[in-house]
């Protein structure tokens, strides 16, 4: 319940104070948006096979940040950041789908 309550809390913030991303970390922003799903949505799963660990998905969740966002500033600095910040997001993107499966499955059944 930690990481809904912290979701719904940190979107109403930003929708309230509409913060301005500085112009250097814009490329950065929907990939760590993205990272920070994974982390949400494992954490979810987790709740759900009741083996959630609030530790666990603090440092998962900064760490899944902090390395997808690494990933694309390296990228940008070797020319191919729209190629890795694309990997980024296809590989983030799976763990996320495969996870809301997991919950769709243990909740239908199905």
């Amino acid at each position: 319940m930690i990481p809904v309550i912290g979701l719904v809390v940190g979107v109403g913030l930003g929708l309230i104070f509409q913060p301005e991303v500085p112009d250097g970390l814009r490329p950065y922003l929907p990939i760590a948006i993205i990272a920070a799903l994974d982390a949400v949505v494992g954490a979810l799963r987790a709740l759900g096979e009741r083996r959630f660990d609030d530790r666990v998905f603090v440092i998962s969740f900064v760490s899944n940040v902090l390395i997808a966002a690494f990933m694309v500033y390296l990228g940008d600095q070797l020319g191919v950041g729209s190629q890795l910040s694309t990997g980024v997001v296809v590989v983030l993107g799976i763990r996320i789908f495969a996870n809301a499966a997991a919950i769709r499955r243990r909740i239908f059944r199905a």
